[in-house]
């Protein structure tokens, strides 16, 4: 069982399975939502992953073309999920806001070529400039 929530503790959520990969994604909301660097997301299946709490949604069409749900907690403003419309059947949960951040690591550094001159992007990560395939 992987737990985690928001900073106030109003949203708790939890994955009955472990994600199915981990990115450090350096597209230009992902740096918004990063604070400038990465947003270090884990994708869970949906069918996994149950929710206890308000959520507020933020609707935005992504740098890839897809139209993105960005969930965050209405009461501490803590982000911590992206869903594509694409992919309904997959979930990518901010990895600073497992219970356990140390549960997953990155496995790449993804929109590599939208990252900052000064990015620290881990050498020993596969790097994909772009959009990489489908996680599930």
């Amino acid at each position: 069982m992987i737990t985690g929530g928001c900073l106030c503790k109003a949203v708790r959520y939890k994955s009955t399975e472990p994600p199915l990969t981990t990115r450090a994604c350096w597209c230009r909301v992902c740096q918004y939502i990063g604070a400038g660097g990465p947003a270090v997301g884990a994708a869970f299946k949906t069918a996994s992953f149950t929710v206890e709490g308000k959520l507020s949604d933020y609707v935005s069409l992504a740098d890839s073309g897809n139209r993105m749900h960005r969930k965050f907690c209405p009461v501490c403003g803590t982000h911590l999920f992206s869903e594509a419309e694409s992919r309904p059947h997959l979930v990518f949960v901010r990895v600073g806001s497992l219970d356990d951040p140390n549960l997953v690591k990155p496995a790449a550094s993804i929109w590599t070529a939208s990252a900052p001159a000064w990015a620290c992007i881990d050498p020993g990560l596969p790097q994909i400039p772009g959009q990489p395939p489908p996680a599930g």
